[in-house]
This record gives C-alpha cells, structure tokens and sequence, in this order.
C-alpha cells in the first residue's frame, strides 16, 4: 500500500483484524465452530456474526479446511503503511506525549506528516505547561508512576497566592485542559479531592502503596446546566470544540437556536462560568438559578475592576 492511500483501508478494518484473530487460533490449534461465534460477537460489528462464520465454513474465503486448521503458513500481521508510520511519528512528537515516555522504535527514520511548528492553536492561553523542562517530566512521570502502583506521594507546591504547601496525596488521575494547555493532579487528600497543577509542583516524593479500600476512586460531585446556543459567528462548532471534554447533548431548536445540556464536576464551576462568558451573548445560561447567580457574580466583578481603572 502506497503513502497515497487513506489512512484506514478497509482491508486494515475490523473484519482482517478478527479473522486474523480467528486464524492465529487454527494455527495453534486451538480452533472450534463455537470459539469462531465467540470470537466475532466479542470482538466484530452485529452484522458480522451473519458473514464472517459462514464466509470462512462455506470457503467463500479460502483460509480454514474443514478440520479447522487453516493452509496459511504466517500468523496474520497488520503492517503499518508508510502514511501511518508518518502519522505516528508526528504524534509521538508532540512534546506531551513525550511526557508518557513512549517507545519510538522503528519509527527514527521516518519523516513527520506535520513539524509542530507548523500546528496554529487559535482561542488558547498562551502560558501552557513547560513541557521541555526536565523538572516537570520528572514530576510528571513520578505521578504516572504513583498512580499506576496506587502509591502516595507527598508534593510541595505553589498555591494561588504563590505560598509554599506541602501535603500528602493519593493520586488518582492527571487531567489535561486544552484551553489551558496545562496538566493537572486530581487526588485524595484526607476525604475529599484536590487539583494541583503539576507546573506548579516544586517537589515530589514517592511513599508507601494505599490500602485497596482508599485506592478506590471517588467520584465528584457532578452538576448540570441547560443553555441557549445561537449559532451565529460559527459559535455551534466553537462550542462542541470548547465543551468537548464534557458530557452533553445538543437539541436543535430551529436552523439558529441550539439547546446544550451540560455536565461538569463542581469542582470546575468557577472554569465553566469563564467559558461559557467567552461566548458573550450568543450562550444564555437557563438553568440552574445557582450557576447564573455565579455568572451574575462575575460579572459584576469585571465591572467593579473596570471602574476602579
């Protein structure tokens, strides 16, 4: 296959991955009419458990004998076209995946699609994370690692008011923001959640693996609101782009009007009310009262700063 073709051929779907599948059973051996059925309801689309068993047992595709063995003398591969390989090898360039520490091999000789200079980031902030910094990618992979063996850590940091802290968590995620373009921890302190932004982590040690009953994730709180989305100045597709992250559901009200049901942790209101006043007049919050009192709130804060100017 040439660089030319499309990314997803067919021919690279999910029909060759489980009859690839199913024929790596034949060659070991291992291969039954009732593992076939398994094997395409767990892992193939509806439809194809009407055409991949019958296919291979009526040899309309020439690869098992009756005996369930099959003639082909290789395991089915799925090798990755030039144009893949070139889209890989952008994505492993971006300096936050780089932070996962991932293996690059076979892939260093090859020429990105893309240069990362040559991506535009447009309604962003443009204070991100320091990436390169060697600190943070030892912080960063410090809390992967703690996360991944359920092990505390105690950080020191900066909170808002630029004040030193130092306290023990429990990590259980590291979340990114797209807005922000910055990492942040969320982790159990005593019984509740906390966020700590990892460019603002100072130290970090590993300590003793949690007990399995603390280690058990606690959910936020969740809220929901309901807003008025008109579609003008491309605001619909700004806003599915914005509000990505969330869970949500769109209802079209007519060819302009939009309704967005949103849900977000309410550990995030003070964010949500910033995003959704980006939009100015075009994103008219209609439930909960609680949130439009947030959003009356800050805006009556922006006008008390600008009178003081």
């Amino acid at each position: 296959m040439k660089s030319s073709d499309i990314f997803f051929n067919e021919v690279y779907g999910t029909y060759f991955r489980v009859v690839g599948f199913i024929l790596e059973q034949a060659q070991k051996g291992e291969l039954t009419t009732e593992k076939i059925n398994r094997i395409v309801q767990e892992q193939a689309f509806g439809d194809s458990y009407l055409t991949i068993p019958k296919s291979l047992k009526d040899c309309e595709w020439p690869l098992l004998q009756n005996d369930m063995t099959t003639p082909l003398q290789h395991t089915p591969s799925m090798p990755l076209t030039i144009l893949q390989r070139r889209w890989l090898k952008t994505l492993l360039s971006d300096k936050r995946m780089q932070l996962f520490d991932v293996d690059c091999t076979g892939l260093e000789d090859v020429e990105p699609l893309f240069s990362q200079e040559q991506f535009v980031y447009f309604d962003r902030y443009n204070d991100g994370d320091p990436y390169d910094d060697p600190q943070y990618k030892q912080h960063f992979r410090l809390l992967l690692q703690a996360i991944a063996e359920k092990r505390r850590v105690e950080i020191t940091f900066l909170n808002n008011k630029n004040d030193n802290m130092r306290k023990r968590y429990l990590p259980m995620q590291i979340e990114y923001s797209a807005k922000d373009d910055k990492f942040r921890l969320k982790a159990v302190c005593g019984s509740s959640l906390h966020y700590v932004n990892v460019a603002r982590i100072k130290e970090c040690q590993l300590l003793e693996t949690a007990n399995a009953e603390i280690c058990e994730q606690k959910a936020p709180e969740r809220c929901k609101l309901t807003a008025l989305l008109t579609d003008e100045r491309n605001a619909l597709e700004r806003a599915m782009l914005h509000f990505s992250h969330l869970e949500k559901t769109t209802e079209r009200l007519d060819e302009k009007h939009y309704k967005l049901h949103l849900t977000y942790d309410k550990s995030d209101a003070i964010e949500m009310v910033i995003r959704i006043l980006s939009f100015g007049p075009l994103l008219q919050v209609q439930e909960p009262a609680s949130f439009i009192e947030l959003l009356c709130k800050r805006l009556q804060k922006q006008l008390a700063l600008q009178a003081d100017k």
